[in-house]
């Protein structure tokens, strides 16, 4: 994926989250089924993005992402939630669920 074309997502779609991990980050695919389903059922307008950082040196320093697994959610075009390693899936729903549903109304 080229930086330019993940940049233009990020400006059309209601919401974007950009997950990224590592192939030899155990916590990475431990969490990703779980993102994964969260977002399946709780926010399904948001696309999903999952990026190897390792594989995609120059997006990864765009968005300064420098240990994995980092999560960031894009609202509106702007980043609205970033977080790594020890994500609480219930803290995310929660920070998420009022302006996801203001914005999908």
């Amino acid at each position: 994926m080229l930086l330019e074309d993940l940049q233009e997502t990020i400006k059309k779609e209601i919401g974007v989250l950009l997950y990224f991990s590592g192939e030899n980050c155990n916590v990475c695919h431990a969490l990703r089924p779980k993102f994964k389903e969260l977002f399946n059922n709780s926010f399904p307008k948001v696309k999903q993005i999952y990026l190897d950082a390792h594989q995609n040196p120059k997006i990864s320093a765009h968005f300064q992402v420098f240990s994995v697994p980092t999560m960031l959610v894009f609202l509106d075009g702007r980043e609205f939630i970033r977080e790594g390693r020890a994500v609480s899936l219930y803290q995310l729903e929660d920070k998420l669920q009022r302006p996801y549903s203001i914005m999908t109304e």
